[in-house]
Formats: structure tokens, sequence, C-alpha cells
């Protein structure tokens, strides 16, 4: 694959400044410069996502209330007396 030399570019921005215009190269630059920094950022997420699935973690497992100790309080049955 050829390397553009100094000419090779030179012509290039002028082709690409008669063909979109000095105002919208700006604007083009900006957009393209947003789309590679967006697509950095899910390449390291989906890094970090994989360095997180093979890492054992401690906020997967369940949360185990502890066991009651308080003693409930002992009702007695109270005899019922009706009249007849």
């Amino acid at each position: 694959m050829p390397n553009l030399g100094g000419w090779e570019l030179i012509v290039l921005l002028g082709v690409l400044l008669l063909v979109f215009g000095a105002k919208k190269l700006p604007d083009m630059a900006r957009s393209i410069g947003q789309s590679a920094r967006v697509f950095k950022g899910e390449m390291k997420g989906l890094k970090n996502d994989d360095k997180v699935a093979d890492a054992p973690s401690t906020a997967e497992l369940p949360v185990v209330a502890p066991p009651v100790t308080a003693a409930m309080p002992v009702v007695e049955p109270v005899p019922v007396h009706v009249k007849s």
C-alpha cells in the first residue's frame, strides 16, 4: 500500500474543500472526532466487561439475613366457661 506524500495530501484536502465547502469541513471533522471517541469508549467498556466477567465478584452473592434470636412470648391458653 503506497504512502501518501505531502503533495498528495494537499491535493486531497483541496478536493475535499471543493466538494464539501469550507463551512462543512470543520463540522465533519468534529463529528468524526466524536465518533472516534465514542468508539474508543465502547471498546474500553467491552474490555472492562471481560475483566469483570472473569473476576469473581462478591456483589453477586446473595445477602442472607441473620437468624432471628429473639424469643416469641409464650401465650398460655385461658379456659373459657360457657353458660348454658
